[in-house]
């Protein structure tokens, strides 16, 4: 047996118990990841859609009210460059719908941006236990400025390929995201979705491929499916679907709802609300212009057309242009504190 594998999540992360809480940009704030953390798990903060203000604010508000560690995540991606034809393109195909609701005006969608200087300069004081990357990991420099104040690197790995670079690279841990799990894909290898693998054929895979120790992610709902990763030689479960109905969660009404209803069975892979693959419970315009669309931007540029649909029709309570993001398990999701659905999670209560 090697070392990593006699290693529990209280010694890597210095939590209670192996239930990290996936970083959920939109739909959560510090609120969410201080209830994981009281809850004796690992809490984490999306830091991808905030500005440097913000992300000052949600660490300082997690400090005051949390005892555990924390995880702040981000993003890798390139920043992309404005194709004005694609662009064109693109709301040409959502044209009828902006028709539909009487849209004449775009306004920008929340900012995505990847992992930079002053974001390292922001958390640096706050001295975070864990940083989380998203499509592979930041720059060398970055990297190194990172590791320099003790933190742990964890990023997200979705095929053997990827996790043996991320290990390469620099991560001090990597998580196994199966073709389960809800929101963006990890991927950055290849944009290739048949080379995505459910989480029983990918984690033991991944424990095998790397020294490092390795988090299980996608389709885990309950404590069985908890030990079973752990069985398979994981150090800890990320979960994210199941903390969306807490009472903590920034969860929207119409998100709620869909997760609550018989659609949420039906999940698919798309790219048309930010442009790079994401799973989400299927509504109108996945069903009427995707799942995948060659014409959707490049991420996160495909996100601002789309978005403007969205904020319209949420007025009127329907989540029809809404990126209702879940994993394929909804079974786990509870209406009741993220403290005690942790807990729940582990098999404590």
């Amino acid at each position: 047996m090697t070392r990593k594998n006699t290693m529990k999540a209280s010694d890597i992360f210095g939590t209670e118990v192996p239930i990290i809480q996936s970083p959920m940009a939109g739909v959560q704030d510090h609120q969410l990841a201080v209830a994981v953390s009281r809850g004796g798990g690992l809490g984490s903060i999306p830091c991808a859609m905030l500005d440097t203000t913000r992300i000052e604010k949600e660490l300082a508000a997690f400090r005051a009210q949390a005892v555990g560690p924390v995880n702040v995540n981000f993003f890798c991606h390139q920043a992309p460059i404005a194709d004005e034809q694609r662009e064109n393109r693109w709301r040409d195909t959502l044209q009828p719908y902006f028709k539909e609701y009487s849209i004449d005006a775009i306004p920008p969608a929340a900012e995505r941006k990847p992992f930079d200087l002053d974001a390292a300069d922001v958390i640096e004081s706050f001295q975070p236990e864990i940083v989380s990357f998203h499509f592979g990991l930041p720059s060398a420099e970055l990297l190194a400025r990172v590791k320099g104040w003790g933190a742990s690197v964890m990023s997200t790995a979705t095929t053997i390929e990827e996790a043996c670079w991320l290990e390469a690279h620099g991560a001090d841990i990597i998580i196994a995201q199966g073709y389960e799990a809800g929101g963006h894909r990890g991927m950055f290898l290849s944009s290739d979705l048949t080379t995505q693998a459910g989480t029983l054929a990918l984690l033991p895979q991944v424990v095998r491929s790397v020294s490092v120790p390795v988090v299980a992610a996608g389709g885990i709902a309950d404590s069985q499916g908890v030990m079973a990763a752990l069985s398979m030689g994981a150090i800890a479960v990320q979960m994210g679907t199941a903390y969306l109905l807490c009472d903590e969660a920034l969860t929207s009404t119409v998100h709620r709802a869909a997760l609550k209803s018989e659609n949420s069975v039906h999940t698919a892979i798309t790219n048309i609300f930010s442009g790079r693959p994401a799973r989400s419970i299927v509504n109108r315009v996945i069903r009427e212009i995707g799942p995948i669309s060659d014409l959707a931007p490049q991420f996160p540029l495909a996100a601002t057309a789309i978005s403007a649909l969205r904020n319209a029709a949420e007025q009127g309570e329907s989540g029809d242009f809404s990126p209702l993001w879940s994993g394929q398990n909804t079974s786990g999701c509870a209406e009741v504190s993220a403290s005690q659905l942790t807990r729940e999670l582990a098999n404590r209560d």
